[in-house]
């Protein structure tokens, strides 16, 4: 029998490829079309059965020569024109368009979204489908929908609610819950649509504000409780184990909660290309896959240790939660792990797109999810191009290194710089489109933080696991993961401090987004055709991670020094230096005070809303080793000074209270309150004149209390900081406005610049060598007031909106000045 000839074109090989791609390819464009052509799905489904059959007539022409009588008499020009591949695939395209229509909801009065935009509110019942996400200053609720009351009694409905609810409350999954409010049509505008947010994980209705009641009884599925509530757990346990900003980055890696990070934080990530690392997404579980192939093959073989590592994966999904994002990261990272392991591309490359068509034909929108994109092409990156390149940088490296060195250069090479390449290649074009930058420092900073990322991820998840068994066994692990934590993220905020590191776009067309892509898959397959990088097979599997500590250990040197280096200097931080600090923390339009004594004794005034900024502030000053506060004054109980103070207190617990205002001016007071009572915390009431010893020669007298707080002084030797957190027209009139008050080393300016607050009599009576500001950046209420600032101007005025945390260090005879930002904004 002769052999069949081999397509000799680009375009016969092309069309060459297993129908399962093209198929694959054309009925997800076919989504795309449905939502950009609004036709009844019955429509689109009768024009593919049309195209069905007008393929099946074109096999049956070109089998007519075979078949008698009635199909002999088509024509040659007929049977060759009717060729069945181009109608499959038409049909594709348009049954993708009538399975977005059929994902279109109907909101009927059955449905929660039909009472959306009304002008009053509604009692809605349901339960929680997910755990809260808990935020600064309210918490998001996912609530799927079982009865709707407009008045006239419940109605039995259907759907899912985002609701929006202070951050007063602890919530569980699957909690009955009772919401007042209105339902709103999710909003959207020219830079972000929250509605197609949302609809691509079926939510269409939105109540930005509501009360809630708590109600007897659960709902949902009680094996993802349990699997919930220990992710509650594990997450509790991270911020127990680990300081701030170290415990957030393991939290989001872990457990793929990203929210604990401040906003400066999550910046450095996206700015230096290195944000792939916060999030569960394809690159973490790869890495997890690929230690688990490596663990379970050296004692299995290399089969079954693929097939466990499977169902370790499948493990490690339920474990953090096995919502949606988390389940398609497992499976598009356990595939670029497979493609790598068995060597063929095409079978990567079909699977790759059956699966991503399989998960779009479960819910259409999800072609539309950022997240969906950047694993789909970032695993796409990892099948197309980790062989070719690794191969090319082999024969490079070899050529002029010793065979044993060169090869282990090379892979080395390969594993920290080349697969981040070959997956950054392909989601290059997303990020610009939808992040509107690229990082130009992301290929040399990965390089530096990829090495530490197996030590974080198993280190770190040991730490986790061992504190559930007993948590003094999992604190001896986090000391020992913790260095890499630390180390991940002081080279992130080095490498966004280079400058013109990150280049920004703007608006990014779309168009320009596909033609990006057009060029790059059409230069690749020519290529490829063409043995241009020499596509061979992948042989090699991944090397042990004995192997891989010896590939490290030739370059990682380095790593591993500057760890010890950031371990020294992070412990100096804590260390007494013999001086007096006082740290104004940059926590937003409120105070927060750090003061550390000579013999290192730490006392919190207030901490302001953010619990994300107070929990990074404090994280980055107070030793890993001894979490505890031996003070913490509430000098001011109104909400926005008072209200992150809760959470960030079950990770920096304090050995004694002192309390000055009213404990019911606000919620987060009240709260504040019955938590200190809960804990055991004694709680002092602050008096006129009190004198605290914080030892070592410092003092802090209260000069006078409200109801809205105190007026403090902090004193060591000549050093004097007038800290008037809970000012009052009652306190200025009490103390005379300064006049009976030496002048002062340090003024803080009361309620973030409020001119009533800050006189110019007070002011000029107290005569500070230095003036500091605490208010975020563009106030909502336009402070500091011009009153304040005309005031101040020859004083020197330090802002935390502009030099970020300010702190002064003092011998009680001297004071030195230090600032994280020296730039002072162009007026």
């Amino acid at each position: 029998m002769q052999a069949a000839n081999p397509p000799s074109s680009p375009w016969e090989r092309l069309t060459a490829q297993p129908p399962l791609m093209w198929f694959s390819l054309f009925c997800l464009a076919g989504i795309v079309l449905g939502k950009s052509v609004s036709l009844p799905w019955w429509v689109w489904a009768v024009l593919a059965l049309a195209f069905i059959a007008l393929a099946i007539l074109g096999r049956i022409a070109q089998r007519s020569s075979f078949l008698p009588g009635s199909f002999s008499f088509a024509p040659a020009w007929l049977r060759a024109s009717l060729q069945p591949f181009p109608f499959l695939l038409a049909s594709a395209l348009l049954l993708g368009a009538a399975r977005f229509q059929l994902s279109v909801p109907s909101f009927d009065a059955f449905h929660a979204a039909f009472y959306n935009d009304r002008e009053y509110d509604l009692l809605v019942t349901g339960f929680l489908t997910e755990p809260a996400d808990y935020r600064d200053s309210y918490t998001n609720l996912r609530v799927q929908v079982e009865k709707v009351d407009t008045g006239d009694g419940d109605l039995e409905v259907h759907g899912l609610v985002l609701v929006r609810v202070s951050n007063n409350q602890i919530f569980e999954y699957g909690q009955r819950i009772r919401l007042r409010g209105r339902l709103q049509t999710p909003p959207e505008n020219e830079d972000f649509s929250y509605r197609e947010y949302l609809a691509a994980q079926g939510i269409h209705s939105y109540m930005s504000s509501a009360s809630v009641t708590i109600l007897p009884g659960y709902a949902g599925n009680p094996v993802f409780r349990v699997l919930y509530a220990f992710k509650e757990r594990s997450l509790e346990n991270i911020h127990r184990l680990f300081p701030d900003p170290e415990s957030s980055l393991l939290a989001g890696i872990l457990l793929g909660v990203d929210t604990g990070l401040t906003r400066e934080l999550q910046e450095a990530f996206k700015n230096t290309g290195t944000a792939h690392i916060i999030a569960i997404s394809g690159f973490n579980i790869s890495i997890i896959a690929a230690l688990f192939v490596e663990f379970f093959s050296r004692f299995l073989g290399e089969r079954r240790g693929r097939l466990f590592a499977i169902l370790g994966i499948a493990l490690y999904t339920f474990l953090v939660g096995a919502d949606a994002a988390v389940v398609r990261a497992a499976i598009m990272g356990t595939l670029a792990l497979l493609a790598r392991q068995v060597g063929r591309r095409q079978v990567a490359l079909n699977t790759l797109l059956a699966v991503a068509l399989i998960m779009c034909l479960v819910n259409p929108r999800y072609i539309w999810d950022v997240g969906f994109q950047l694993s789909f092409f970032a695993t796409l990156g990892l099948i197309l191009y980790a062989e070719p390149f690794s191969e090319f940088a082999n024969r490079i490296i070899t050529r002029r290194l010793p065979d044993s060195t060169g090869e282990k250069a090379a892979k080395l090479f390969s594993e920290f710089v080349l697969l981040t390449l070959a997956a950054q290649l392909t989601t290059i074009p997303i990020m610009a489109y939808h992040f509107q930058r690229i990082s130009l420092v992301s290929f040399i900073a990965n390089p530096f933080i990829l090495p530490a990322q197996p030590a974080v991820m198993i280190l770190g998840g040991l730490a986790v696991l061992l504190s559930h068994v007993w948590f003094a066994l999992g604190q001896l692990a986090a000391w020992v993961a913790w260095p890499f934590v630390v180390y991940t993220i002081r080279v992130v905020e080095l490498f966004d401090r280079v400058p013109h590191g990150t280049l920004f776009l703007g608006e990014f067309s779309g168009w320009f987004v596909i033609l990006s892509y057009a060029t790059l898959f059409s230069a690749t397959f020519f290529i490829s055709q063409g043995g241009g990088l020499g596509w061979s097979n992948f042989k090699d599997r991944i090397r042990s991670l004995g192997q891989k500590a010896g590939l490290v250990g030739a370059g990682g040197a380095m790593v591993l020094l500057l760890i010890a280096l950031l371990l020294v200097w992070r412990a100096a931080v804590a260390i007494p230096d013999g001086l007096l600090h006082v740290t104004f923390l940059d926590i937003g339009s409120a105070d927060g005070i750090l003061i550390r004594t000579p013999s290192g004794r730490t006392i919190l005034i207030n901490g302001g809303e953010s619990v994300t900024a107070l929990s990074d502030e404090l994280g980055r000053r107070i030793s890993s080793f001894d979490r505890r506060l031996d003070w913490l004054i509430v000098a001011s109980t109104i909400e926005e000074q008072v209200a992150a103070l809760p959470r960030v207190l079950e990770r920096y617990p304090p050995d004694k209270a002192l309390w000055s205002g009213n404990r019911q001016a606000s919620f987060s007071s009240r709260f504040l309150n019955e938590y200190l009572s809960l804990k055991g915390i004694p709680i002092t009431e602050a008096k006129k004149d009190q004198v605290l010893d914080l030892g070592d020669g410092a003092t802090l007298t209260v000069l006078s209390t409200s109801p809205r707080g105190a007026v403090l002084l902090l004193e060591y030797g000549n050093f004097r900081a007038m800290l008037p957190v809970g000012m009052s027209f009652d306190a200025l009139d009490e103390l005379g406005y300064g006049e009976n008050i030496a002048p002062v080393s340090i003024l803080l300016l009361a309620d973030s610049g409020y001119a009533a607050s800050n006189p110019e009599d007070w002011v000029v009576n107290l005569n500070p060598e230095v003036v500091v500001l605490s208010v975020g950046a563009a106030n909502e209420n336009g402070l500091p007031d011009d009153d304040t600032l005309e005031i101040v101007k020859d004083y020197a005025l330090l802002r935390t909106d502009w030099n970020g945390w300010i702190e002064i260090a003092t011998n009680g005879a001297q004071m030195w000045v230090n600032v994280e930002r020296t730039t002072t904004p162009a007026p």
